[in-house]
């Protein structure tokens, strides 16, 4: 039996020619240290779970800390969350941390692509100081762990334009305390911008679940930047520009 539209020449069935669009190609953004050589990131060509962009609150929060590489990284242990192309952790790892872990959700592109920018990293020690791994928030830290001691935690936590994300709060603040040391110079550094604006008591819940799950929270930097990142977005153009920064730090060492 023929239906009507294959009498007519039609398949159903058949896609329209323009429906496989072409898989989009990886992108490279350039980030200046602050000796005026470049890290030259990867960024995957496109990723649902935005990997695609270098953040504004990732590039703040590498500043950030290499300008007080002395104090935060030298020969500390650096834990990377949620890292995209993975910014923060290379900078870290170009700014003597003992041990970095810089990971993402265990999607195969992410991870892939982490790994690119750790073997092609100019300015990166070696041995290499740094390692890339798929995690779920809230899971089991084992394999985060292994790579500086399993019975061992992180000196610093790096969260960046996360919190927008919020029905993941709560296991993000699990891994933070799964994850960071529990001596008082141990600190997470949660830099993030309010992309959308009328969510943002939303997106600073966050900080009420940290309080509530032990820790002591800190804010510690503002900045507006120059332009939005996506200038067709809704709301406060001034709040879209601004990159806060918070930390996190056991309460009971207060």
């Amino acid at each position: 039996m023929t239906s009507d539209s294959e009498e007519d020449g039609v398949d159903l069935f058949q896609e329209p020619h323009d429906y496989y669009q072409p898989e989009k190609t990886a992108t490279f953004a350039c980030h200046e240290l602050l000796t005026g050589t470049e890290l030259k990131i990867r960024l995957v060509g496109h990723n649902p779970l935005w990997g695609h962009y270098l953040w504004n609150a990732g590039r703040t929060i590498a500043l950030y800390l290499e300008k007080r590489q002395h104090e935060l990284i030298e020969n500390k242990t650096v834990l990377e969350l949620g890292a995209g192309g993975g910014l923060p952790s290379l900078v870290c790892a170009v700014n003597g941390a003992s041990k970095v872990v810089v990971t993402d959700y265990p999607d195969a592109d992410l991870i892939e692509n982490l790994g690119y920018n750790i073997d092609h990293g100019e300015q990166l020690p070696t041995p290499s100081n740094i390692v890339a791994e798929g995690y779920l928030w809230g899971a089991s830290v084992e394999s985060l762990t292994k790579h500086i001691h399993p019975d061992s935690s992180f000196d610093v936590l790096i969260l960046a334009d996360l919190l927008f994300n919020h029905s993941e709060h709560e296991k993000l603040v699990k891994t933070v305390q799964l994850t960071l040391k529990k001596i008082p110079s141990a600190k997470a550094y949660v830099f993030f911008t309010p992309y959308r604006p009328w969510l943002l008591q939303k997106d600073l819940a966050f900080f009420d679940l940290a309080k509530d799950s032990g820790f002591t929270v800190t804010k510690t930097f503002e900045k507006v930047m120059d332009k939005v990142m996506f200038e067709e977005d809704p709301g406060d153009e001034l709040l879209r520009r601004t990159v806060y920064g918070y930390e996190l730090s056991w309460a009971s060492f207060r």
